[in-house]
């Protein structure tokens, strides 16, 4: 009876296997390794899914509470136009902090033995970035099964239409801000120094994308920083998508008719002068070509930023 055999490559077969080929090797096994570490952390898988609900339910439902209408008559929640943003900063935020792996792997000695290896450095870099934008997407696809809820979009084919949409979006953002972190991780020695930094980088890019408050009637000087942070730009293609057919005006309560009929026209002028008209709330600032290629370049400049200061690093 003839024995299998099991074709098993070398350590020298490896080394004599061409670049490219330990390139995708190293790829592959840095990102396997950091998805197989979130996916075996369960509390961290639940921490991630409940702190943005935290967010949608508890800070959506007390502005809600605050601007009393938001839209069409009542039938537009505020917390359905967060939601969008909410989706932007789960992407965000566990891209980013993702990176944080590469000081624990200096600190216990892994990323000194990957980085004396045959593998090229580059490949590393690719690998970690494709492995936090996994665990960001993950986290953003199931915080987008809220959106087949009745208090959101409710079960057809138009969500899951617009479900599927979503996705190329937050990957494309997922990758740009993991290659941020990773940039900026790989030059870092400090645990203490990451995330005092990612905060400092984090929260400006968070409250200037529009996803707590839509970005009108701001200030000249925070106008010019919406239009150059580009995480505006995929949480507009987020909220233009999901929104897409949803009529959302103006937050200032409306008056009926009946009320109205009932005021002096004098009265009627003076209040017009007093009320500040608020203009019809946009769902989606920008064009969708704009933002795609706002997000991808800059999701493309970031990779080679990381895989650059990944080759520096020591």
């Amino acid at each position: 009876m003839e024995s299998e055999s099991v074709a098993v490559e070398t350590p020298g077969g490896y080394i004599k296997s061409s670049r490219m080929q330990r390139f995708w090797t190293g790829i592959y096994i840095i990102w396997l390794r950091d998805f197989k570490r979130f996916w075996r952390d369960r509390i961290r898988r639940v921490a991630a899914f409940i702190q943005p609900l935290v967010f949608l339910f508890i800070l959506g439902t007390g502005l809600q509470a605050a601007f009393k209408v938001f839209g069409a008559g009542g039938k537009t929640k505020y917390v359905v136009f967060m939601y969008p943003g909410i989706l932007g900063m789960t992407v965000l935020f566990t891209s980013v902090f993702s990176a944080m792996s590469i000081l624990w792997d200096r600190e216990f000695g892994f990323l000194k033995e990957v980085l004396v290896s045959p593998v090229p450095r580059s490949s590393v870099a690719v690998g970690k970035i494709f492995g936090g934008a996994t665990t960001a997407c993950l986290q953003g696809a199931i915080l987008m099964v809220l959106a087949f809820f009745p208090w959101f979009f409710g079960a057809s084919f138009a969500t899951l239409g617009k479900v599927l949409l979503v996705i190329p979006v937050m990957v494309l953002l997922a990758l740009g801000m993991t290659a941020a972190g990773v940039a900026i991780a790989a030059n870092l020695k400090s645990f203490e120094a990451f995330p005092l930094l990612m905060n400092f980088f984090l929260m400006p890019l968070f409250f200037l994308s529009g996803a707590m408050f839509p970005l009108q009637g701001l200030p000249g000087w925070m106008t010019v920083l919406t239009k150059v942070n580009p995480v505006a730009y995929g949480v507009d293609m987020i909220r233009g998508i999901l929104l897409h057919g949803v009529r959302v005006t103006s937050t200032v309560p409306t008056i009926s008719k009946e009320l109205l009929a009932k005021i002096p026209p004098e009265v009627l002028t003076k209040l017009k002068t007093l009320i500040p008209q608020m203009p019809k709330l946009q769902v989606q600032r920008y064009p969708l070509w704009l933002s795609l290629s706002v997000v991808t370049g800059f999701g493309l400049v970031l990779v080679g930023i990381a895989i650059w200061q990944f080759g520096r690093s020591e």
